[in-house]
């Protein structure tokens, strides 16, 4: 496992983007809507790992509920994984909430499973794996 990315809630890609073109001094490199999310994604090249600014596309996103709540900022954290059915089945034996109980398509050519936030000390956990 490693960090795959970290997500960051943003109110407009517009304002977020040159932001974080300066604060990292790296482009972003690719932009995607995840209409099924509710969310467009904005994603930076930081070492190993990636930033991934997410704006809430509806008023009811998800990401529209996190900004309106607690203000833009940290949303979550994303781990990669080899194999996320069986990460999936093993954190749920452990006793760990999951959002969903199948993948899901996620931005970024990935499949995403997100872990309830009270299970992980406050933090919202997302695990990924590449599509093949």
């Amino acid at each position: 496992m490693k960090i795959e990315h970290l997500g960051i809630a943003v109110k407009e890609l517009s304002v977020s983007i040159p932001l974080f073109e300066q604060l990292l001094n790296t482009p972003c490199y690719k932009t995607e809507q995840v209409a099924t999310e509710g969310v467009n994604t904005a994603f930076f090249e930081v070492g190993s790992s990636k930033i991934e600014l997410l704006e809430a596309t509806t008023d009811n996103s998800p990401i529209a509920k996190f900004v309106g709540k607690k203000g833009e900022g940290i949303h979550h954290i994303a781990f990669e994984v080899e194999n996320i059915e069986a990460e999936m089945k093993r954190l749920a034996a452990l006793g760990f909430e999951l959002l969903n109980e199948q993948p899901k398509n996620g931005a970024d050519n990935k499949l995403v499973c997100f872990l309830h936030p009270k299970g992980t000390n406050g933090v919202l956990v997302e695990l990924c794996q590449d599509k093949r």
